[in-house]
């Protein structure tokens, strides 16, 4: 015998146990049929060997995957192994209190009900449809109408239901076992330990049930508006739980309700860790393995989605509306969320482990250079330096690592232009909130499901130079179109403001010859930094340091190109013991200029030694 855990993508989930040999199709001869297109008619043997259970697939044409990789044969079957078949993810079975199966209890060639009650085996294969199962003693009774079932199985079944509190009395130990932790705020969501399977699945079904709720009433959700919508589902999860007759308190079954609701038709459970201002970054890893960033720390979230289709529906339900794509074919995006918060997105089989996404939350406030200032992002004297650089129309590199506040500190930056002046932004996915009354903003296109209609940042860079702009502020530059970018730079359009992915300003510059050859210009690289020298005449080095405090660690000034290599003047050092920024002695060669008057005390903090 062998006990497999089953997933559908439906979000159902179920665990069974069979004799070896097993076979998987689609045919009706299969101890384990899946009706799904994906699923061929004998697509994969278990066989059992001295070291183990082994996997043959049968020739199907879609294949089948171990962990995210395909195989023809594969063995001996370890408990961590996730084996994907169509629609279906399954593995070795997990001891479960209450946790059986009745492997038949339908007449030849009906749908059997897969449910997790105490009784004997019988003889019949199992029939697995990916669609809602049930254990409910009403839909056994109504099955009975339509399809005969063994008498002595249902006398068994009925018997479990019969029995006080037999059917939810897993779900309430689970339930109660999530609950006891909530915290003394009773808006508080609760903590739900990962091996609470039951209460996954209490959402799992009624995640379902209101899909299917929803069905059989033929509401046309398109032309609800989201309160009603919400509204709707919310009526529909209380009823279904009113069905169940859960010992639940009002916290509680607010809380559930609430949950499947948010999964159903909003953003899961990461709807309050949105909501939360404390948690900076929202990490799924798959479906059950939640990771937040909160106060700089990264540390693992103890709430999770019902499924793998929850995860996805998720993702579906932010790119689309963005006419973004993301499917097999395509498994990446980037997207943004209405906050403008940033949305990174991978599918399987790209994804090994399953659909994973990350949300790099935008604040709710709009930081200022005193906010910055107060965070001790950067110095007063620095943050008036680099005023006066925007002020003056210095073009101004911003480099540092992932999530190191490169685009915040743009923001702040943008926002010291001149308000009689014109300003354009050009980015991927458009995360840009400059505080200004003159903002135009341009994103980037990706091509269709045919390969046709992309318009890149390079493309969007030469039409910005047709459009009037006092400054060109560009939310990242990755590739060709940074030779676009010098050449507006040098062009007239003084002041412009970009940032790229580097360890420090010379890495930065570096990185921008490389990015200048990429587009196949043909210019010699004696050419390129001599575009850079007169184009760039600052930049700024953002550090997330280990303590996840985001810093200015260096400001290099370019001075020109000199024997073939850009000169640059490092006016900052930075005290990585004490954590500090301060002036490095010497005087930038920006206050040459009659027209900058720089306060003393700006002039005196770079001069110290």
């Amino acid at each position: 015998m062998i006990e497999l855990d089953l997933f559908f993508e439906d979000g159902t989930r179920r665990q069974g146990r069979f004799e070896v040999p097993l076979v998987m199709g689609r045919a009706p001869e299969c101890g384990v049929q899946v009706s799904h297109w994906r699923v061929a008619r004998q697509h994969l043997r278990i066989s059992r060997a001295e070291d183990g259970f082994h996997l043959d697939d049968l020739g199907s044409i879609l294949g089948t995957r171990v962990n995210g990789n395909r195989i023809t044969r594969y063995g001996p079957l370890k408990k961590a192994d996730e084996i994907v078949v169509g629609p279906c993810l399954f593995r070795l079975a997990s001891q479960a209190v209450h946790s059986v199966t009745v492997k038949s209890i339908c007449s030849e060639g009906s749908p059997a009900e897969l449910g997790r009650f105490n009784t004997q085996e019988f003889e019949k294969p199992i029939t697995l449809e990916p669609s809602a199962f049930s254990h409910d003693k009403t839909v056994l009774a109504k099955t009975s109408k339509t399809a005969p079932l063994q008498s002595k199985a249902l006398k068994t079944v009925s018997a479990l239901l019969d029995r006080p509190s037999a059917q939810h009395d897993l779900y309430t130990t689970a339930v109660e076992s999530s609950f006891n932790n909530v915290k003394a705020d009773p808006n508080a969501l609760p903590l739900v330990p990962q091996s609470v399977l039951a209460y996954q699945e209490l959402r799992q079904e009624l995640r379902a049930s209101l899909i299917q709720a929803f069905d059989l009433r033929r509401n046309d959700v398109d032309s609800l508006s989201e309160a009603a919508l919400k509204t709707q589902a919310q009526a529909c999860v209380a009823e279904l739980l009113d069905q169940r007759q859960l010992p639940l308190s009002a916290v509680q079954r607010n809380k559930i309700l609430k949950l499947v609701v948010d999964e159903a038709i909003g953003l899961g459970v990461i709807e309050d860790l949105l909501e939360d201002v404390a948690v900076n970054e929202i990490m799924v890893n798959r479906f059950d393995e939640i990771y937040v960033e909160a106060h700089g720390q990264l540390s693992k979230h103890l709430l999770q989605f019902s499924s793998e289709q929850a995860v996805r529906s998720v993702i579906e339900r932010i790119v689309y509306p963005l006419g973004r794509r993301i499917d097999e074919a395509s498994p990446m995006v980037d997207a943004r969320l209405a906050d403008g918060s940033r949305l990174n997105a991978v599918l399987p089989p790209i994804a090994v482990r399953g659909a994973s996404f990350t949300i790099r939350k935008f604040p709710k406030k709009r930081f200022q250079m005193q906010d910055l200032v107060a965070l001790k992002t950067l110095p007063s004297p620095l943050a008036e330096f680099l005023r006066l650089c925007v002020v003056h129309r210095l073009n101004i590199l911003v480099s540092g690592g992932t999530g190191s506040g490169k685009t915040t500190l743009l923001n702040v930056l943008a926002g010291f232009v001149d308000p009689a002046q014109r300003i354009v932004t050009i980015e991927d996915s458009a995360e840009l909130l400059i505080s200004h009354p003159h903002v135009v903003t341009l994103e980037a296109r990706h091509a269709n499901s045919e390969g046709l209609g992309a318009v890149t940042i390079r493309d969007l860079v030469k039409n910005a130079l047709r459009m009037r702009p006092d400054r060109i502020v560009i939310g990242e530059v990755r590739s060709a179109e940074a030779i676009d970018m010098l050449a507006a730079m040098n062009t007239g359009h003084d002041g412009s403001i970009t940032t790229l992915h580097a360890n420090s300003p010379r890495d930065a510059l570096s990185r921008l010859e490389t990015m200048v050859l990429s587009a196949n210009a043909g210019l010699p690289l004696q050419a390129i930094r001599e575009q850079i020298g007169s184009a760039l005449q600052l930049v700024v080095q953002q550090t997330r340091l280990a303590n996840g405090r985001r810093v200015i660690t260096g400001v290099a000034e370019i001075s020109g190109v000199e024997s073939g290599t850009i000169q640059t003047q490092q006016l900052t050092r930075f005290d990585a013991c004490h954590q500090r920024l301060s002036g490095a002695g010497l005087r930038p060669a920006v206050f040459d200029n009659a027209s900058i008057q720089p306060d003393p005390a700006v002039m005196k903090w770079f001069l110290q030694a």
